[in-house]
Parts: structure tokens; sequence; C-alpha cells
């Protein structure tokens, strides 16, 4: 017998919601040696509106995140919305853990959706995916909105106590947990 799952039931209800807000779901094989990444689609994209891409911070999947702005947003853009690398149904075996490459692995997935100009907006490690992704592709990002991610702070701003913290590698592997444990101690 099969047991109840509340994150599949809510994964559900958000797909639900990224459905008939006129998105469909994809996956793209970069054809790199094993990087696929999952992200929601315009059904039919709609040349007079602009393109937004819609990035999200740690967390499930970018359903989770996006849920409710979803229906807001699709009829004024095309929304696209991935899953970063290692979220979601993203995946790599490539040893890169960079914002780089998962700047480059996103534009990869626009190219693919042959989007060549859009704006982003970005939440917290998705603020340093957009980031890296307007400083690489100056000529595909039109507009950046990021939210709750420090991408310009300076080491003054940490000796003057801005963020408790030494050094900006600090801050990153608080921000950034790489095992379990950590990620428990962040929360």
């Amino acid at each position: 017998m099969p047991c109840f799952s509340l994150a599949e039931s809510k994964n559900s209800c958000f797909r639900s919601n990224f459905i008939r807000a006129g998105l469909r779901s994809t996956l793209t094989d970069l054809n790199d040696g094993g990087t696929t990444m999952h992200c929601w689609v315009p059904i039919s994209p709609t040349t007079s509106k602009p393109n937004l891409l819609l990035l999200h911070g740690l967390g499930a999947n970018a359903m989770w995140q996006f849920a409710d702005l979803i229906r807001h947003v699709t009829p004024h853009f095309n929304v696209y919305v991935p899953d970063l690398l290692f979220f979601g149904d993203s995946s790599t075996a490539r040893p890169d853990r960079s914002e780089s490459f998962q700047a480059e692995c996103v534009m990869r997935v626009m190219e693919a959706h042959s989007v060549r100009v859009f704006s982003l907006v970005g939440l917290s490690y998705g603020g340093f995916v957009g980031y890296r992704l307007a400083a690489q592709y100056k000529e595909a990002v039109e507009r950046v909105v990021i939210c709750c991610a420090a991408v310009c702070m300076e080491e003054k701003d940490l000796r003057e106590g801005v963020f408790r913290v030494s050094d900006l590698d600090e801050a990153a592997s608080i921000l950034v947990p790489q095992t379990p444990s950590k990620l428990k101690e962040l929360v």
C-alpha cells in the first residue's frame, strides 16, 4: 500500500497551478556528459510578451517558491522557471558546483527554447545565479531583480559588522551548505 506524502501532495497542487497558468514541464539534456535541466516553459510563447526567467533559492524545487506568483506573471510575460542543478529534476554528473556553471546551464536551457533576450528575478541562491548570468551574458539579460541575496557584499561590510562572519568564504559556506548537517545548521 503506498504511503501518503504531504510533499508529493503539495507538488501535485503546484504542478496544477503551473499547468493552469499555461506552462508545461520540460527536460533538456545539455549534451555535456550528464547534465539535464528541468524547466517550466510557456505552452505557446507569445511574441508580443517579454520573456521572464524566475530563479529559485534553496528548496525542493522551483514550484515551491513560485506557485503563488506564477498566475500573476504569466498574463504579462512568457515565463521560464527552471529547477537549478541539484534541485527538483535537474542534475549533473559534472563536478562543477559554481554559480557560473549554474548560469551557463540555465542559459543553455533558454537557448534550447529559442529565448535570446529576457529579464530575470532571482531569489536568495537564485539571486547569486542570476547575478552571474547577467554578468556572463550581458547581451541576453535586459533587466535583473535580485531578492534576499547579498551579491554586492564586500569585505568592508564584514569588517563593519553587517554580516557576522570573518570573510566571504565563511559566508558562502553558511549560505550554500555542502552537507546535510550544514543544511540542518542553516535551517
